[in-house]
C-alpha cells in the first residue's frame, strides 16, 4: 500500500511539470531594508507553505541552488547529478523577524536526522540544507546546530547542510505557491509523504515552530 501511495505520488508530480519550461538566475541581493533567507527542506512546495505562515516572511520563491548546470529544469534536477538543492528563498524584515527565529521555525519543519534527502523524497538534490549569505547567517546557523544537537532534543546526528549560497535559479512558474494553485493534489502529497507525520514524531508540541519565540532562540 505504502508503495502504490508512493507511485501515485510521483505521478501527481510527473503530471505537473511541462517538459520545456525555463527557469532563470534571480538577483543575489535582497531589497532595500528586507533580508534573505534560504532553505532546503525536500519538496520546496511544502517548505514554502511552511514560511509563508511566518510573521515577517514578506515572500517566497522555490527554486535551485548551489548546482552546476545553468537554467536546470525540474526534471533535470529531480533526476539528480546536477549539484542543485531544492530549496526556498525568503524575503524577510529584519524589524518583524529575525534570522535567528527563521532558523527556529525550519528546524522544527524538517527531519534533520535524514540524511540524502527528506520524508519520501530521496536524493542528494532533496538534502536538507541552510543555504546562508552572509558570515553573520552562517555564524547563527553553525551555532544553532551545535547547540540543537547538544540539547539532545533529537536522539541522533543531526546531518542538515550549512552551505555559503551559489547562484539561485527560481524554479518554474507552476511550482510556485503550488499548494494555493492546486490545493486538492498539495495535501494528497503531503499526507502520503509522511512529512507531518514524521515531524511531529520528532519535535511533538513544537512541530512547526510555531508561534515564535520571543527572543533569538535556537
Amino acid at each position: 500500500m505504502k508503495r502504490a501511495a508512493l507511485a501515485l505520488i510521483f505521478a501527481v508530480m510527473a503530471m505537473a511539470a511541462p517538459v520545456h519550461a525555463q527557469t532563470q538566475a534571480l538577483p543575489d541581493k535582497p531589497p532595500a531594508g528586507l533580508a534573505f533567507a534560504t532553505f532546503g527542506g525536500g519538496c520546496f512546495w511544502c517548505v514554502e507553505t511552511d514560511f509563508d505562515k511566518v510573521p515577517g516572511v514578506v515572500s517566497t520563491t522555490s527554486g535551485y541552488i548551489n548546482g552546476r548546470t545553468k537554467n536546470p529544469s525540474y526534471q533535470q534536477v529531480s533526476a539528480g547529478g546536477t549539484g542543485h538543492v531544492e530549496v526556498v528563498r525568503i524575503v524577510y524584515d529584519p524589524k518583524k523577524v529575525t534570522y535567528s527565529q527563521l532558523l527556529h521555525v525550519f528546524w522544527r519543519t524538517h527531519d534533520p536526522l535524514h540524511a540524502n534527502g527528506q520524508f519520501c523524497d530521496i536524493g542528494d538534490q532533496y538534502r536538507a540544507a541552510i543555504i546562508t549569505h552572509d558570515a553573520q547567517q552562517r555564524k547563527e546557523a553553525e551555532a544553532s546546530k551545535a547547540a540543537l544537537q547538544a540539547s539532545g532534543v533529537l536522539k541522533g546526528n543531526i546531518v542538515t547542510t550549512i552551505e555559503n549560497a551559489g547562484v539561485f535559479y527560481a524554479a518554474e512558474d507552476y511550482h510556485q505557491d503550488y499548494a494555493k494553485k492546486n490545493p486538492s493534489k498539495y495535501r494528497f502529497y503531503r499526507w502520503n509523504c509522511g512529512r507531518d507525520q514524521r515531524v511531529r514524531q520528532l519535535w511533538g508540541a513544537q512541530a512547526g515552530g510555531l508561534p515564535l519565540p520571543a527572543a533569538a532562540v535556537r
